[in-house]
């Protein structure tokens, strides 16, 4: 049986602003989980003008006792697809482990928007599906503690979020990037 997430939250930040904290969230203290961030792939499709960007994430967890005997090492590879649609306003990122699939596989799409009610704010929303089908009777006991660590963790990820976009804000980058944004449109 697969077990799903949801949520929904908004960000009192740009769009422009929101989406480049996206792509720099890490390091941030909220998320010492996540060892590295590396980009494989990165274009423009000359059809759509959209950016699509291929990244590999190394994170580690600590392991259950109850799962230590069927899970090698803490480690995990996450492979990141985002495309982001300036005209639009829309970034959507998908991300799907690629280790420990035969435990379980979590794909989690997130979708950053322009607010239409509020173009200083940005919504996200957040669906994860988790399953396992390595058996034993094990299956819902896996997708069951999945989903509640994936739950606790989403808190931090929000928080890691705000963390990056005040430190941004503090540092003056989103001021300079504005002052060249505008400059480029002149």
């Amino acid at each position: 049986m697969v077990k799903f997430f949801q949520q929904k939250q908004a960000y009192d930040y740009s769009w422009n602003t929101v989406s480049y904290a996206f792509l720099n969230r890490y390091p941030n203290p909220f998320a010492t989980h996540v060892l590295t961030s590396d980009t494989l792939e990165h274009y423009v499709d000359a059809g759509t003008g959209e950016l699509h960007i291929t990244r590999l994430l190394r994170k580690t967890n600590s392991v259950p006792r109850w799962a230590r005997s069927i899970m090698r090492g803490n480690d995990a590879y996450i492979l990141e697809k985002v495309v982001i649609d300036t005209q639009l306003g829309k970034l959507v990122s998908k991300t799907r482990n690629i280790t420990h699939t035969r435990l379980m596989k979590v794909e989690e799409r997130q979708t950053l928007a322009v607010d239409p009610a509020n173009r200083g704010r940005t919504l996200c929303k957040n669906e994860t599906s988790i399953v396992s089908n390595i058996g034993y009777g094990l299956n819902s006991k896996i997708e069951t503690f999945s989903l509640s660590r994936f739950s606790e963790n989403i808190s931090k990820s929000r928080k890691g979020m705000l963390y990056v976009l005040d430190l941004a804000q503090r540092n003056g980058l989103f001021r300079q990037r504005l002052y060249m944004e505008q400059s480029m449109q002149q």
